[in-house]
């Protein structure tokens, strides 16, 4: 009824008079839940805001909502007027000089965060992330609007554009022309502070106001006041982000064990490049590794995937290419710059000795924005796709490896002035920005994102429609299938009820000692909002918690009359399982260990800890990649830390089960249920 009754306030093509106060008058708290749910926060011209109203003068509760929705619609209006305001005076700036003032932009913010330590170590924090979000926005609304033919860029418009807007500002400051650039600069800055608090403010107010239910609005006088009436809930919300951390070290360790493995059986590859580059492409090949695994053993993803040309790309060099690229933009871009700034009056002038040091070292590139023309690219990257049988790369793998981190800039535009549905890549996700033949990158995101988290969305969010989707489900089913039965466990994958009614396929089941597990995998990708983690949970656990009571039940009544399926999960009849238990297993870690129509909901990769019982490798120390060096396999071949053992009496199905519903991997980095 509340999730009907938010589906209702959350359109405007029907009202039916009078609904919300009868309902009201019977339960008001769930008109109040549908309200928040409904988004009806952000929607000011709602036909709905008069129905509401109506409603308010007969319930109390209800007024009470109203007069914190009113506030709130006033403050989000206040914050668009400003960015509008401040979008005004940049509207004449193409997308690509837009760029130029958010490149220059974001050197400056290395100077605001001191040695280049601290920036680097801050990367994650989510204030450096909304900024890079904001920028994309910025990018998205210049889509909207701009001309088809500034997004195809030409030696001519670049030339253009750097002349007017980026050579005043670095290499001719006292210039009448550097002064309207400087103008530009600021207004940009401005621009981007009123998008960053219209983004907060939808972040951390309006979806706080409609989808955390750890905390209540409440109206002190002209104030609005947030108090926090469940604890448990909110902390549940911070420790799902402390897991994703946990999971980015415990894939790093094993790519790092996988590594060693790897240079055990050919010590050649210890050196990878010339000498000098030695230290970044290794720590590059690593990052390759382990967003491999992740995406390998957590998402399904095979070692060739096909881009949206048609064509298949090695997943491993496709990885291993944005992280060289990565390495290269770090080293020649982000500590280049660091290293001219602590010798420099200001940052423009510590960005012109960087780009006149690009000169002088062979009239390479280095303006806080770079772009090629994308032949030139692919003759570039081909030298990374060298493999013992392709000594010279493969040009055409180089090539799909740059469709794979474009995005098209004309065709979202395209989009986007038609009105269309259009699921905008982040900055992070696809950062290679296509100019028709012309390719621009961002140094400083570039060289300095988290190139795991970005392969996982490009493939599993911005790809989610892939042909590839459906069968990377089904690599993950198989994957937990040779987990169990490395275990011991019997088990069935993919198995569908002889009379199938509306069970559908049961995704993996497995028996051992008396205990039988069943469970339901679903496939996403990673999520940042709580408004993102609600609709998952309200769409796709809440149908899957529906599934695997269907599913449960025909697999109850198949080992009752197939013999069969008793034989192929090593049960007898007179020894049927005294313990059942359905697991919805998710790729995504939102909303774990809750109940979703009585079935515990768990992660994949808790799954996969669990059964391997890695759990150390979840706190293992992470900072061998800031090292100088990595001199000795012994720096990595560390021993498990006892106590660490999950199973330390041996393995058995019951205390796998308690290991699960008791959340015991994360009790090595100090998460409790």
């Amino acid at each position: 009824m509340a999730l009907a009754l938010t589906r209702y306030i959350g359109q405007d093509a029907m009202i039916v008079e009078g609904l919300l106060t009868e309902v009201a008058k019977i339960a008001p708290n769930t008109v109040i839940f549908a309200v928040r749910r409904s988004g009806l926060v952000l929607r000011h011209g709602s036909r709905h805001r008069a129905e509401l109203d109506r409603a308010a003068r007969e319930c109390a509760a209800l007024s009470e909502i109203c007069g914190v929705l009113e506030m709130l619609c006033e403050a989000h209006r206040e914050r668009i007027a400003a960015r509008d305001e401040y979008r005004r005076a940049l509207e004449h700036l193409s997308a690509f000089e837009l760029l130029i003032y958010a490149s220059v932009h974001a050197f400056e913010r290395l100077d605001r965060h001191g040695a280049l330590e601290e920036f680097v170590s801050q990367l994650n924090d989510s204030d450096v992330q909304a900024t890079w979000d904001a920028i994309g926005y910025l990018l998205n609304w210049k889509l909207g609007s701009v001309s088809p033919d500034s997004l195809r860029l030409t030696d001519a418009q670049i030339g253009h554009s750097i002349a007017e807007h980026l050579r005043p500002i670095l290499f001719d400051p006292s210039s009448s022309s550097a002064t309207r650039t400087r103008e530009n600069l600021r207004a940009f800055a401005n621009l981007l502070d009123a998008e960053r608090e219209l983004d907060d403010f939808t972040r951390r107010s309006a979806d706080a106001f409609s989808y955390d239910d750890s905390i209540r609005f409440e109206r002190r006088g002209a104030l609005l006041e947030i108090v926090e009436v469940d604890p448990a809930q909110r902390k549940a919300w911070r420790d799902d982000g402390r897991k994703l951390e946990c999971l980015h070290v415990y894939w790093l360790n094993r790519a790092i064990d996988s590594y060693v493995e790897k240079v055990a059986a050919d010590p050649s590859i210890w050196h990878i490049g010339r000498p000098e580059n030695f230290e970044p492409n290794r720590v590059a090949w690593l990052r390759a590794i382990q967003a491999q695994l992740r995406l390998r053993e957590a998402f399904g993803v095979a070692d060739t995937i096909a881009v949206d040309s048609g064509e298949h790309v090695d997943l491993f060099r496709a990885l291993l290419a944005l992280n060289l690229m990565s390495a290269f933009y770090y080293l020649e871009f982000v500590v280049a710059y660091s290293r001219h700034r602590a010798s420099s009056r200001d940052s423009a002038s510590a960005l012109g000795r960087l780009a006149f040091e690009g000169i002088q070292t062979g009239l390479q590139n280095r303006l806080p924005l770079s772009w090629s023309d994308r032949d030139e690219k692919v003759r570039n990257i081909t030298g990374w796709t060298v493999t013992r049988f392709e000594p010279k790369g493969n040009a055409r793998m180089a090539s799909s490896i740059l469709r794979l981190w474009s995005f098209d800039l004309s065709e979202a535009s395209d989009r986007l002035k038609r009105g269309e549905p259009a699921l905008m890549p982040h900055l992070i996700e696809r950062p290679i920005l296509r100019f028709g033949a012309t390719l621009v990158t961002l140094p400083w995101m570039l060289g300095v994102e988290n190139n795991v988290s970005a392969a996982i969305n490009n493939l599993r969010r911005i790809g989610a429609r892939r042909a590839d989707a459906r069968d990377e489900t089904q690599r993950i089913e198989a994957n937990l299938a040779r987990l169990f039965e490395s275990r011991g466990f019997k088990v069935l994958v993919n198995w569908t009820p002889p009379e199938n009614g509306d069970a559908g396929e049961v995704d993996v089941i497995a028996s051992l000692d008396s205990h039988l597990f069943i469970l339901e995998v679903k496939s996403t990708y990673l999520r940042r909002t709580q408004r993102e983690a609600w609709i998952h949970a309200t769409t796709s656990l809440r149908t899957a918690g529906r599934q695997l009571a269907r599913k449960t039940q025909a697999v109850l009544r198949a080992l009752e009359d197939d013999e069969h399926v008793r034989a192929a999960l090593g049960i007898e009849e007179k020894n049927s399982p005294h313990c059942v238990a359905g697991w919805i297993v998710d790729t995504c870690i939102e909303h774990d260990h809750q109940q979703f129509n009585g079935f515990l909901k768990v992660s994949v990769e808790e799954l996969l800890i669990a059964l391997r019982d890695d759990r150390h490798l979840l706190d293992m120390p992470a900072d061998l990649l800031e090292r100088p060096s990595l001199r000795r396999s012994d720096d990595v071949l560390r021993g498990v830390p006892a106590g660490s053992r999950l199973y330390p009496a041996g393995f058995t199905a019951e205390r796998f089960s308690e290991v699960i519903v008791t959340a015991a991997v994360w009790e090595a980095v100090g998460i409790s249920k």
